[in-house]
């Protein structure tokens, strides 16, 4: 039904909808019955007009209406039926591919986080709803045409040829409009995937556009996609209305020009007026489906435009392979010559780092912006793949770890922190099965305990997206309750000060001398605050992503304030420690 072009062998999306030939191969059965029972009406209005008029009898028009009446309503009953099938297969579809294509997305977002969007769920929507129109089964009636050109021919070689003649013509309507809207309607639809993309980016940050005044700005940026996809959609819009209007009027034409012809052939008496009734049915019947396909022809161009695109997507981000399960980490870190580029990126921002933490040990990670510390966390996590070198936890590349199996055991607190539609006991607990009791350990180690009590609904709180209806440093220190729940062995903070008051500092600082005593869990911490270094075990400095110096934390500020002292070789980082 839709194009392979550019597809692979082994393509998950061909593989789902071969998964479903059975169901399609049904569906092609009940068209055969579903056709040959479209014959009814003309065969009944032969036997009415040549059979029962001729004769007067009204017994055989009651016998014939009650025959003809119950074959139709079987005929609706396996429309009925091969509707249903279309339904399930659609939503089995779905069912086959929703998981694994949010999966894909969310790694996606992962690789190239410009790219995140949601359109391919859309797309795996636009598709289900495609095979549930009546477009499909046009295709499925399609192959019975023959047989209503056959019985024509029967009824006179001039029928059969009008028959003949018109569906080829209809044919070739439906061809020109594919050549002639493709181009446009496939361009109209990316042009409205990047709109709609871009849209949802800029709704994303209201309050900054409206603060700014940048609305009229962005507004006019997106009208001018948005535009250009309505004038390419308006274009093909034209040109396929016009072929569908051609096609609808040459439809009846034929069908009149049949019982023209019919009727020529009554006076000559080559035909009776039974057959010329027929006939003319026989014709609407068989012209049908193409006239169907050229009217459902823009709905057919989405639908394969979107099957092409959810095609690319899953081939160019395969599954995850299936790992063995690992014993749980202890926190050993190991970094080995690491080179690391940013999704995206073609320039290394991390350039041959490495380092060894055992567990439990508290690594503080300092130097001036854009020095590459968060993309080094970012690796270190695995979120990013490394360009080159190894990151290994407990002597496993991080990279082989069964991200599921691992989660629990890690603790992430971004520096743009992200909360998600959910109440707050929900968010702290990872939207996994919420432990009361873990939950509250983890909001009093953060320090949030008080502050999440003091709120309407306490832990049942509802979070806007995006946490919307938090101030920053109640945001960062839920986030930091999440980082800290359940039992993680490596926990990485990114700046974890930057939007949190003297109180909220003081908690991080618990926090942090709660799990290096208690826990033993290992910590890599980025900072600008010497008194949140000041806890460390040891500090790495990191400028233009190589390690400019690295020991425990003493040694290590020491040389720093000693090069703070020589302005002639003064470093950024120096600068900065001995400013602070």
């Amino acid at each position: 039904m839709f194009s392979n072009k550019g597809q692979n062998k082994r393509s998950e999306l061909r593989a789902a909808v071969r998964a479903c030939r059975r169901s399609f191969l049904t569906v092609g059965m009940f068209s055969l019955f579903i056709n040959a029972l479209m014959l009814v009406p003309a065969l009944y209005m032969l036997q009415v007009y040549d059979r029962v008029i001729t004769s007067n009898n009204a017994y055989t028009l009651l016998m014939l209406s009650l025959l003809t009446g119950a074959l139709l309503l079987v005929m609706g009953g396996l429309e009925w039926v091969r509707a249903r099938i279309l339904i399930r297969v659609a939503t089995r579809l779905d069912m086959s591919l929703n998981a694994r294509l949010f999966t894909a997305v969310f790694n996606l977002g992962l690789r190239r986080p410009a790219e995140t969007t949601v359109q391919p769920l859309h797309d795996l929507t636009h598709l289900r709803q495609f095979l549930t129109s009546t477009g499909p089964l046009a295709f499925f009636d399609v192959p019975w045409m023959p047989i209503y050109v056959l019985m024509l021919f029967l009824f006179h070689p001039i029928f059969g040829w009008i028959a003949a003649g018109g569906a080829l013509l209809l044919l070739a309507l439906t061809l020109i409009n594919e050549i002639s809207t493709q181009k446009d309607l496939t361009a109209a639809n990316l042009v409205f995937v990047a709109a709609n993309n871009d849209a949802n980016s800029h709704l994303r940050n209201a309050e900054v556009l409206e603060a700014l005044g940048m609305l009229k700005a962005i507004r006019t940026r997106w009208l001018t996609r948005h535009t250009k996809a309505l004038a390419l959609q308006a274009l093909a819009s034209d040109r396929s209305s016009a072929l569908s209007t051609t096609s609808k009027s040459l439809r009846v034409i034929l069908q009149s020009s049949v019982l023209g012809v019919g009727a020529l052939l009554v006076i000559e008496r080559a035909i009776t007026p039974g057959v010329m009734i027929a006939a003319s049915i026989l014709m609407g019947r068989a012209l049908a489906p193409i006239d169907i396909l050229t009217n459902s022809w823009k709905g057919f161009v989405s639908a394969r435009a979107a099957y092409q695109r959810l095609n690319e997507l899953l081939h160019g981000v395969p599954r995850r392979p299936d790992t063995m399960a690992l014993p749980p980490p202890r926190g050993d870190v190991l970094v080995e010559g690491l080179v690391a580029v940013p999704p995206g990126a073609n320039t290394p921002v991390i350039r041959g780092v490495g380092f060894r933490l055992n567990a439990g040990e508290l690594l503080g990670i300092i130097g001036p912006s854009a020095s590459g510390k968060s993309t080094l966390v970012r690796t270190i996590l695995g979120l990013w793949p490394p360009h080159a070198g190894k990151v290994r936890l407990d002597g496993v590349d991080i990279s082989t770890w069964n991200r599921e199996k691992l989660g629990p055991y890690l603790g992430y607190l971004p520096q743009d922190v992200e909360l998600f539609n959910g109440t707050i006991s929900e968010n702290v607990a990872r939207f996994g099965a919420v432990d009361a009791a873990k939950v509250v350990a983890a909001a009093r180690q953060a320090g949030v305990h008080e502050m999440i009590l003091q709120l309407p609904q306490g832990y049942d709180t509802p979070i806007g997206v995006s946490g919307y209806g938090l101030s920053g440093g109640q945001r960062q220190r839920i986030a930091l309750a999440r980082a800290l729940y359940g039992d993680p062995v490596l926990v990485v903070l990114d700046e974890p000060s930057s939007n949190v008051d003297a109180e909220g500092e003081d908690a991080l600082l618990r926090a942090i001398e709660s799990l290096k005593v208690r826990r033993k869990t290992t910590v890599l911490l980025i900072t600008h605050r010497p008194s949140i270094v000041a806890g460390m075990d040891k500090i790495l400095v990191l400028n233009e992503g190589r390690i400019q110096l690295m020991g425990p934390r003493e040694l290590v500020l020491t040389k720093l304030n000693r090069l703070a002292s020589k302005p002639q070789s003064i470093s950024p980082v120096a600068q900065q420690v001995s400013s602070a």
